[in-house]
């Protein structure tokens, strides 16, 4: 028996498989992408633009939410700072007492009984005043809640009749956010 060949044969892989038995041929069927494109990839983008642009704006209010604590708590520190390193003999209790409503935690303890057991009765009995300025301050850290802040000082002390000393001081002052207020809870001398 001989085999007939039919026109074009061959060419693209045809075979005749009727009489042999095999299965025919799987026929390739071409993907179309406009599918794709508009239920995967354009969804998949928007979700992608959407977390993109939530991200910036939490990012954007966390630096200003920063840049606000820092702005606040160097304003509390350089006023707080000046409260309790300013007074005069005659009003040296209310001065003090005004200055104990900006700390907070145990150094509010130590400083009431730094102030009630010398300075008040110093002021008084040796007729001491004091004058505190803040020349300069800048914030080292600052979050919602808590903020370290340095602050240059000068202090001016008269003792009665002797004329004024002025001394120049560094003081890292670490402040706590209570109540929506922000008190010094301490103050080290640098």
């Amino acid at each position: 028996m001989t085999a007939v060949s039919r026109p074009g044969a061959g060419e693209c892989g045809d075979t005749d498989t009727a009489g042999s038995g095999e299965p025919p041929a799987v026929v390739r069927r071409r993907l179309r992408w406009w599918p794709v494109i508009a239920y995967g990839l354009l969804p998949a983008l928007a979700l992608l633009l959407a977390g993109g642009t939530g991200f910036a704006k939490w990012q954007d209010c966390a630096v200003r939410d920063a840049a606000q604590a820092r702005a606040e708590s160097v304003q509390a520190a350089t006023a707080g700072t000046i409260a309790l390193l300013s007074y005069r003999p005659d009003t040296v209790r209310s001065d003090l007492e005004a200055a104990r409503a900006k700390l907070t935690g145990a150094f509010l303890s130590d400083y009431t009984s730094l102030t009630r057991d010398v300075v008040i009765p110093g002021a008084k009995q040796k007729d001491i005043s004091a004058v505190a300025t803040v020349p300069a301050a800048a914030s080292v850290s600052a979050t919602g809640e808590h903020a370290i802040v340095l602050l240059f000082v000068n202090q001016t002390i008269i003792v009665s009749q002797d004329p004024p000393t002025s001394t120049a001081s560094s003081v890292r002052v670490t402040l706590d956010k209570v109540d929506g207020r922000w008190l010094i809870s301490r103050f080290d001398p640098v």
